[in-house]
């Protein structure tokens, strides 16, 4: 795990507060404590927009949101803008589709204020000290990545994520959207070969993530049968795999809405 600004100036705050975490809540009208007025619309392309006048400041959320969780962490990463960026020159379009892998994603295109804003999402979301106690001596699961969201009301996709930058356990996330795979990252502790030419084509046949996508991204998987057994040469180059390499799973989160998935693989 690295030092992150975003990370950083949440924790700041907080601090300055007075609050260990900020889960119950409201988060708008947290923005408007910090003299934020926010403001639901129709927004094209984007998920939300921060604004900064003379004296005051607008933060514009897309109406069309419905998904509680994923409003939440709009917000909270808008309110990162507003706390770390009030001098900068930011780009309209603060979100497009998946809105962690946006910033990830077009991090050298939109910017690193992109990326900085959502690490401060998921640390005033999810503060390191409460999420790591949260989830320690648990195995990784589905359950538990749900576990953690229904605690911390954030996506399982955020929660995915956290679980990547504090490196809790041996997975890769790989996002695949209308059909093409457009991003992968793996935990340290992950150590498998994933060959950098799979961005930009299909996931692979035998993979879970390709079943969702045949299902139109309807739910195939319930409950225990969420975590998929597969094969290691599935997403992994087998050659370069480890011969005492444990079981390999899949767990997908698919979103119909922006014919996407987030593919969770991961070591028993």
């Amino acid at each position: 795990m690295k030092i992150s600004k975003g990370s950083n100036a949440a924790k700041e705050l907080l601090d300055d507060l007075g609050f260990d975490e900020i889960t119950d809540i409201p988060i708008d009208l947290f923005a408007s404590g910090l003299n934020a007025t926010v403001i639901e619309t129709d927004l094209i392309n984007c998920d939300g927009k921060i604004t900064f006048g003379k004296d005051k400041v607008i933060i514009k959320v897309d109406s069309k949101i419905s998904f509680p969780a994923r409003k939440r962490f709009v917000l909270a990463h808008e309110i990162g803008h507003l706390v770390m960026h009030r001098n900068y020159s930011l780009p309209p379009e603060t979100f497009l589709n998946l809105s962690l892998i946006a910033g990830l994603e077009n991090h050298m295109k939109s910017g690193v204020q992109e990326v900085e804003a959502n690490e401060f999402a998921g640390e005033l979301l999810m503060p390191e000290k409460i999420f790591l106690e949260a989830a320690h001596g648990r195995k990784f699961s589905p359950a538990l990545l749900k576990s953690l969201a229904e605690r911390f009301k954030a996506s399982i996709t955020a929660v995915a994520f956290r679980c990547l930058y504090f490196d809790l356990h041996p997975f890769a996330l790989f996002y695949i959207e209308n059909g093409i795979q457009r991003y992968w990252r793996k935990s340290s502790s992950f150590r498998v070969w994933v060959p950098e030419v799979k961005n930009g084509l299909e996931p692979p046949s035998n993979s879970v993530a390709m079943e969702y996508i045949r299902s139109n991204y309807d739910f195939i998987y319930k409950q225990d049968d969420k975590a998929q057994l597969i094969k290691k040469s599935t997403w992994f180059d087998i050659e370069r795999l480890r011969q005492e390499e444990n079981d390999i799973y899949e767990y997908c989160i698919p979103t119909k809405s922006n014919k996407s998935v987030l593919s969770v693989v991961w070591e028993n």
